[in-house]
């Protein structure tokens, strides 16, 4: 368990901090087809989404990005190209989550712990707008997810559907070349099943504050984020602040709710090791 936490609590770092998309020492037109690092990291934040508790982690943090024409790992996440044009793309991607232990917070104390969950499925991106330099753009993402548990065999717990615009400023920010920073805010969407793995009270577990309780689907609440990067020749530096707000949420009547909003962060640093003497478009195009 402990080993899986780790992992888990890795993933989730490697999905949360941004990664940057240019090496400096290089062309601005070329970047190394795979780079690879690693670093340390520390992560805040809440047990679950509504939690009134949370954890702090110090943890190691690999880095590594890979810049091919069809599968793709950096500061998006690591997924799958299926179409991409000027105006779209269609990707695969992945996520995880931590695990919960219900003794180490007093709303779930006697109930089963919440396993970590992995998630995957395809998102629309629309490219809504690009800097001719193409230092600054706007997208539209429209990723659709499936949940599963972490666990033998997996659960399927239901999926989310997570709509956000996204800002990005890269290279260059407030002057500073190496600097990248981002932005998204959205809504987000799920069914009964997935919010009620993180939301619902079974009769057997309520207690006098704790009353019996089933999650209906619909709005999940909304979250904003910023991200700020800088890369160096052998070096990266990342940053985030994400902050939740679950005010209407179809789960919001949920005992489990503690908070309705709240902030998460998390900050790294990572060395680089190698990286491939093969340069790419840092747009992934083929070498």
């Amino acid at each position: 368990m402990r080993i899986r936490r780790v992992l888990a609590l890795s993933a989730a770092a490697v999905c949360a901090a941004p990664t940057s998309m240019a090496t400096i020492d290089l062309p601005a037109d070329k970047a190394p087809l795979w780079e690879f690092g690693l670093g340390v990291g520390a992560l805040g934040f809440a047990d679950y989404r509504g939690a009134d508790t949370g954890q702090v982690y110090l943890l190691p943090v690999p880095y590594f990005v890979y810049r091919g024409r069809f599968l793709r790992a950096d500061r998006e996440g690591v997924r799958g190209r299926l179409f991409s044009r000027d105006f779209a793309a269609i990707n695969v991607s992945v996520n995880a989550t931590t695990p919960v232990r219900s003794s180490a917070t007093l709303a779930r104390r006697g109930m089963p712990n919440l396993q970590s969950t992995f998630d995957f499925g395809p998102s629309l991106d629309l490219h809504l707008w690009r800097a001719r330099d193409g230092r600054a753009r706007l997208d539209l993402r429209l990723p659709l997810r499936t949940a599963l548990t972490v666990s033998a065999p997996p659960n399927a717990i239901g999926w989310f559907f997570a709509p956000r615009v996204n800002i990005d400023l890269l290279d260059v920010v407030a002057g500073h070349p190496g600097w990248n920073l981002g932005m998204l805010a959205g809504p987000l969407f799920a069914d009964r099943r997935y919010h009620g793995y993180f939301y619902d009270v079974a009769p057997a577990y309520a207690t006098p504050s704790r009353p019996a309780y089933v999650a209906h689907g619909g709005y999940s609440g909304s979250q904003m984020l910023v991200s700020l990067s800088l890369r160096k020749p052998t070096c990266w530096l990342g940053a985030y602040a994400r902050f939740d707000a679950l005010n209407s949420a179809a789960f919001v009547d949920s005992p489990l709710v503690r908070s309705k909003g709240y902030w998460t962060a998390g900050v790294a640093i990572a060395w680089l090791i190698s990286r491939s003497s093969t340069t790419v478009d840092p747009d992934g195009d083929a070498p």
